[in-house]
């Protein structure tokens, strides 16, 4: 393993480490695209996902017959009563020109672009070159996400990828995103309804990021809790296959409950060393889950049960954000909290009533091509675009020709904003509210 691989595999560590701390220090807003890593939940449900497929060639090494791998995969899953959701990737053939990197290193399926299978392999794999694996996907009652049509980063990750080319700005992302889309909504009939970004990079130039992407195309984030592991190259394939399944083991030991809510990150493709150790080591981790009462389920399933990150539906706070999301409203944060104990300021109120409709509306901002009516906002802000839908459609006034955008919102404001969407207003309000009497109240309307 080199050295850069191992510093990619020790920051992730890191990272998931201090997750909490890096939450606490990380400033947060609402957003109609939220970042689902896991969700709050009682039941022992988890989720398994499974990136960079469909994949034709067959498990390294093959002990399966010639079976490409995502069937292998599928057919360990439903063994055990379990659903994926396999993010695919559409084609990376287009990723040429292009030299192979290194063994074993991060760049070893390609320098310039990521190709999947291989390099030089790209018609054993995608959604273009394998529809009889989408075709049995599907028949097996699993999900398809979207890791985009061309797997190309959307932004600039010089640590790791340096040299990697990357899309030029908003619209090719989108475009390569709406690409993925079409062909499995014109080919199977199948609306995606999740996304992951390449290698999880999420700053897009022009001053744009993956979620305004995300909004641009009515996607929730894909992200995951817990890693799968079989992505890094260990100095065996024993010690590959160990290390995806022996860290569930030790959790469990620890906890039984531990993978409760939570989303696990795997690959549907070949490790760095070109292996691929998920094909033996998920049948270990299906029977470690099975034997403490887990159900596998894909991840839309799992936000069926539980859509947030800190309360379970058995809240009914909980319960009325989620009602009021189903009706295209915004209540949760970016990392999929609802924080329900926090004052509502007039621009949570805004963005959770107008987040959708804000998303063109931040951009055209950002791009200089919209101006905001007040001074005390910057055009860039993550309410912006909600905040000036909000003005637009009278749910919303200035105060003395700024938006207070931080300052909690009145009784009389969320009575005009109620109005505005749903045309009707509660007897009383008081004078403030927390997001959760919010919910609470507005949810009672719906």
């Amino acid at each position: 393993m080199s050295l850069l691989t191992k510093a990619i595999g020790t920051a992730k560590k890191v990272k998931h480490r201090f997750q909490d701390q890096i939450r606490e220090n990380t400033p947060v807003y609402l957003s109609p695209v939220r970042r689902i890593e896991r969700v709050a939940l009682g039941e022992r449900i988890c989720a398994m996902t499974f990136d960079d497929g469909p994949c034709r060639l067959p498990a390294d090494p093959d002990e399966f017959g010639g079976k490409p791998l995502t069937l292998v995969l599928a057919e360990t899953l439903e063994k055990y009563g379990a659903l994926g959701s396999f993010d695919v990737v559409g084609d990376t053939s287009g990723n040429y020109p292009d030299v192979a990197g290194k063994h074993g290193s991060a760049s070893w399926g390609g320098v310039a672009y990521d190709h999947y299978p291989d390099f030089g392999k790209d018609a054993d794999g995608g959604a273009v070159h394998c529809p009889e694996l989408i075709d049995r996907l599907l028949a097996g009652g699993h999900e398809i996400t979207s890791h985009t049509y061309s797997h190309v980063l959307f932004g600039r990750k010089n640590l790791v990828y340096g040299k990697r080319h990357t899309l030029s700005g908003l619209e090719p992302v989108v475009e390569d995103l709406e690409k993925l889309h079409t062909l499995m909504k014109d080919k199977y009939g199948y609306t995606i309804t999740l996304s992951r970004p390449p290698h999880y990079v999420d700053g897009i130039a022009g001053g744009f990021n993956s979620y305004d992407a995300y909004g641009k195309m009515g996607y929730q984030y894909m992200a995951a809790s817990f890693d799968g592991a079989g992505w890094l190259p260990l100095a065996t394939y024993e010690a590959e296959v160990e290390a995806t399944w022996k860290p569930i083991e030790q959790r469990l030991s620890e906890d039984p409950d531990y993978f409760r809510g939570q989303i696990i990150f795997q690959k549907d493709g070949y490790n760095m060393a070109r292996r691929s150790p998920i094909a033996h080591g998920l049948e270990k981790q299906l029977q470690l889950l099975t034997e403490k009462g887990y159900k596998v389920v894909t991840v839309s399933q799992l936000l069926a049960q539980s859509p947030f990150l800190d309360l379970p539906q058995s809240d009914p706070r909980a319960a009325a954000a989620k009602r009021l999301m189903e009706a295209g409203w915004c209540p949760a944060y970016r990392d999929n909290t609802l924080r329900v104990d926090s004052s509502l300021t007039r621009g949570e109120l805004a963005m959770m009533a107008y987040g959708w409709e804000g998303v063109d509306l931040r951009i055209a901002l950002v791009k200089g091509e919209e101006k905001l009516p007040w001074s005390d906002l910057k055009p860039t802000h993550p309410y912006a675009g909600a905040l000036l839908a909000a003005f637009r459609a009278g749910a919303m006034a200035l105060r003395g020709g700024r938006s207070d955008c931080d300052t909690p919102a009145t009784g009389e404001e969320v009575k005009s904003f109620l109005a505005a969407r749903l045309g009707k207003v509660p007897e009383s309000v008081p004078e403030h509210l927390t997001h959760g009497e919010f919910f609470l109240l507005a949810g009672e309307l719906l």
